[in-house]
């Protein structure tokens, strides 16, 4: 892709690259959209990287990634919603997401205080994007209905390894003959 300036079309809360610490970029601002991978938008502005969630493109002027889940007609969270969501998050330099990557170790409902817990790895325990990865999840598994907590524990036993991802991700990664 090509880098484009665009002016913000409204407030958008986005993450910074790497840390994964939280922005306001107000309405009207100019910002140079750097990668579109996944779905994601990586931007910088005021000489700092950022992270837009897909959910958030129309801030950018691109078309949002809508989530739609039905509202279970009890108080209960759905775990296959869980994975849903977790479907449409994807690694920012494999446009892979993280369930056929096997990055996704444990999920955790809890009903009776609305959380989900999950236990997640990185493809390398030094890879950068790990804050913005785990604020990505936190994010889309927040959108699933009844879920008012979110927590994801990094971990790094048993080591990520490329058996670990599906077999349709390694044929798509040029990895499985």
């Amino acid at each position: 892709m090509q880098q484009k300036i665009v002016s913000t079309e409204r407030d958008c809360i986005v993450r910074r690259v790497p840390n994964g610490d939280k922005q306001l970029i107000p309405e009207g601002e100019f910002v140079t959209i750097t990668q579109d991978l996944g779905g994601n938008f990586t931007i910088t502005w005021r000489g700092n990287m950022y992270r837009v969630d897909g959910t958030d493109a129309d801030a950018i002027g691109r078309k949002p990634l809508k989530l739609e889940f039905s509202t279970p007609k009890d108080d209960k969270i759905e775990e296959r919603q869980i994975y849903q969501a977790l479907e449409t998050v994807y690694d920012p330099e494999i446009p892979i997401n993280l369930l056929s990557l096997g990055l996704i170790y444990r999920v955790k409902v809890e009903q009776s205080d609305h959380s989900v817990h999950i236990d997640m790895t990185l493809t390398a325990p030094a890879c950068g994007m790990g804050p913005v990865l785990v604020g990505d999840v936190e994010h889309r598994v927040s959108m699933v209905p009844n879920v008012k907590k979110v927590q994801v524990n990094l971990v790094f036993d048993p080591a990520w390894s490329r058996e670990m991802m599906s077999e349709e991700a390694q044929l798509e990664a040029g990895l499985f003959f």
